[in-house]
């Protein structure tokens, strides 16, 4: 079994989708006005942003987007206007993490993680 692709909703297809390319994702699919698929520069999922017709609700999910280097694209990213909730810190589950919001409000965190990503000290022996 393989993930293949997250969907959120969004109010504002446009701003969407602007966002989600400056963040780096690649369009792939665009059905106008209702549905758009990006994908992600490294791996096989892909991203998908379909148009609400009521209000959006993020709640409490995060999506996590790992990058090489969380101190330079959180950079990158805020010379073009975007912002974020917090600055790249370590925590202590052995991440580099920033936080911001997409436009519909969906938490969103740029981090870093290397092996630990799937190999923490904990992990559970198989």
């Amino acid at each position: 079994m393989d993930l293949n692709q997250l969907m959120i909703m969004s109010a504002d297809m446009e701003t969407s989708i602007n966002f989600y390319q400056q963040l780096g994702l690649k369009l792939i699919v665009k059905s106008n006005p209702h549905y758009a698929r990006f994908k992600c520069p490294n791996g096989n999922t892909t991203f998908s942003i379909h148009l609400s017709d009521e209000p959006i609700s993020p709640g409490n999910t995060a999506l996590y987007f790992e990058v090489e280097n969380v101190d330079d694209r959180v950079m990158e990213l805020k010379e073009i206007g975007i912002q974020f909730r917090t600055d790249p810190e370590d925590k202590p589950w052995l991440w580099r993490e920033a936080e911001l919001l997409d436009p519909g409000g969906h938490k969103l965190i740029l981090f870093h993680a290397g092996e630990n990503r799937k190999y923490p000290p904990w992990r559970l022996k198989e």
